[in-house]
């Protein structure tokens, strides 16, 4: 298999940390949406959104978005429930890590590191930004409190989805410090057997 991505991105580590984590080999393809390559025809022939990461399948396929990557890559493995209910719950936060937790902590994050994202970092709009984080990470820490993972008593690949960004939080300006529960939740995925950090990519 082959991964398409951005070392930097959290989107794109979220593949590669669940594939170091359940010994899965992989290619990696560095590939940055910040230089215009994944609009070029090639890139787009294989992913027409023209997004990172991208994952190429042995048999020639091409899977994109980052959650139903993981969702693809955690078959079979003890990263994706499948009893009914603890797989509708897993996915429920899936859901809010897109829809709740990315557009503001992610967001936020990547107008304070790129440079070219600097134009639209308004007071108002970054204000925003911080307020809806601090109360997605909230929601977060109550539901930490009453259990080691996001889903439930053990990990999945919610928890997978969530890390990348919330790890990354402090670059966007939160302050995890208050966040107790969150801060010990980050350590036990942490120290997962496999884990690897951001920047790791297998050994050529």
């Amino acid at each position: 298999m082959r991964i398409f991505g951005m070392l930097d991105s959290g989107n794109c580590y979220k593949p590669r940390l669940l594939l170091a984590l359940t010994g899965q080999d992989f290619v990696h393809v560095e590939q940055s949406t910040r230089d215009g390559s994944t609009r070029a025809p090639g890139f787009l022939a294989r992913n027409p959104i023209g997004q990172c990461p991208l994952l190429e399948l042995d048999d020639g396929r091409f899977l994109a978005e980052s959650g139903a990557i993981l969702h693809y890559l955690a078959a079979g493995t003890a990263y994706l429930p499948t009893e009914r209910y603890a797989h509708a719950a897993m996915l429920q936060w899936m859901f809010f890590e897109q829809n709740q937790h990315e557009p503001a902590i992610a967001v936020r994050r990547a107008i304070s590191v790129y440079p070219e994202r600097q134009a639209v970092a308004t007071p108002e709009r970054m204000g925003q930004l911080m307020e809806r984080g601090l109360a997605v990470l909230a929601v977060m820490e109550r539901v930490l409190a009453q259990q080691d993972f996001i889903a439930g008593p053990v990990p999945t690949i919610a928890d997978i989805a969530l890390y990348p960004y919330t790890k990354d939080a402090p670059e966007g300006g939160f302050d995890l410090g208050a966040f107790h529960h969150v801060m010990q939740w980050l350590g036990r995925i942490e120290s997962l057997p496999g884990y690897r950090p951001k920047d790791w990519t297998p050994a050529a």
